[in-house]
Parts: C-alpha cells; structure tokens; sequence
C-alpha cells in the first residue's frame, strides 16, 4: 500500500512525471484501499506484473530490466529514480523486550497478540497491550484505532482501586520441591523466584535450601511448570492431580 502512496506523491507533486510499479501480487485488504489503488492507476501509475531481474548505472539514468509476465516480453526502463518496497521486519531488539516483559512473539518475530479477534490489542501477560506496528505492518488507520483500543484498555485498568486476578495459578509444595528450578527456566511470565527457607525436621538442626516460589500476581495460570518439575511439587490451581483423577473417577463410575 505505501508503494501506491509513493506513486501518488509523486504523480502529485511532480508535474509530468512518469511511475513505473514492478509487482507480483497486490492485494488492497483495507476500506477504501482498493478505490485509492484504482485511483494511482488513473492518476498515470503504470503497474507491471514482472520481477525485476537488474538495475545498473548508464550515463546519469538507472537502468531498470524486467519482464511483463503479462505480455511475455522483456522490459526495460530508464529512470531517475529507484524506490525498492522492501518488506517490513521487527526491530532488532524486539525479541529481546518480549523476553523482558514476558510475552511472546509469532514466526515473524512480530509481539503476539492474546487472541486476534477476541483480544485483538491484549497479551498473555497481564497489564501489557499492544498498539501499532510492534504486532504487524499497519497502515495509519489500523494503527490509530488499535492504539484508541490499547488506550481505553489501560484507563479501563488503572481506574480500579482493586485488580481481580484469576484463582487458576500455580502453586509449589515446599516440602517436595528440590530446588532444581527447572519451572523457573520455563515460566514464561518469570513469576517463579528461587527462595531461602529454613527446614526443622525432628532430631536434625534447622538447615537451609533453596525452593522455587510462585508470585501469584505475575502467574498466568499456563501450566508450564507443572509439566517441568520433575518431583511433582508444581500443582495449578483447579487442575491438581488429585482434582483432575477425581473427574476421571467421576465420569468412570
């Protein structure tokens, strides 16, 4: 869409000049992209569906040579100017924020939204919205309302004295943990911290160990850890093993 924009500027504020748009595929998905694509054409845009194969110095033109796959015939241009429509990628530090802050990201390294129709600006991780382009290529509009969305979002949050979190969060029996801190490694809302306790068993002086702890308000309730500790100390709230053998009981009775 912005290649359609650069060929408008210039038709507009270039009297006389003359644009040429190499293509594959165009796809117009936003209201009102397909009339303003409409519209460039008109305006003088000539659009070739080809690739171009080189772009090479003569003289004080560039040379652009492609292909019209349309017409079966090779191609070649003269221009001042070359614009390459290069593709859009994160930023080079964005994997590194969304381990910082816990969230995740899709295959694109792109933030990832909590559900892209129900929870469009939304994480898995508790007061962190998205707006703009960290989730995507977006366009001004697109980006305008997401960032209303996230916007209301946050007064929605910050509006309350109190903040409900879920009951479904992971909790650790310190009498079976063994420090391996292997669900720490695996939390990936980092609401596991290693703590120092003091162990009195009977007839034995109080010795210290380490144990992983839950910080509720930070838990998300993924189950992550209770997959990952090997000595079974990691329990989910409402979907303990006992609960769970209950409903198997339950439904075979």
């Amino acid at each position: 869409m912005y290649t359609a924009k650069h060929a408008h500027q210039v038709l507009e504020k270039i009297p006389g000049a003359q644009v040429y748009v190499f293509y594959i595929d165009v796809r117009t998905f936003g209201k009102g992209y397909e009339e303003f694509y409409r519209r460039v054409q008109d305006e003088g845009a000539v659009y070739i569906r080809g690739r171009v194969s080189k772009v090479y110095q003569d003289g004080t033109k560039l040379i652009v040579r492609g292909a019209d796959t349309l017409l079966g015939e090779p191609v070649e241009i003269a221009a001042d100017m070359v614009v390459l429509a290069t593709g859009v990628v994160p930023s080079a530090g964005a994997q590194d924020v969304a381990r910082m802050i816990g969230i995740t990201v899709d295959k694109d390294g792109f933030f990832q939204e909590a559900h892209p129709k129900l929870r469009p600006v939304e994480t898995h991780t508790g007061g962190v919205f998205l707006a703009g382009a960290c989730q995507g290529p977006k366009d001004i509009p697109d980006t305008v309302s997401q960032a209303s969305g996230a916007g209301g979002k946050v007064c929605a949050l910050l509006l309350k004295e109190e903040l409900e979190t879920s009951p479904m969060v992971a909790r650790v029996n310190e009498a079976l943990c063994t420090g391996c801190l292997a669900c720490r490694e695996v939390c990936p809302y980092r609401a596991i911290q290693a703590v120092t306790i003091t162990e009195r068993l009977p007839g034995q002086p109080p010795r210290e160990r380490v144990v992983a702890r839950v910080t509720e308000g930070l838990c998300q309730g993924c189950g992550s850890c209770t997959v990952a500790c090997r000595a079974g100390a990691v329990d989910l709230r409402g979907f303990t093993n006992e609960q769970l053998l209950a409903e198997v009981d339950a439904l075979c009775l």
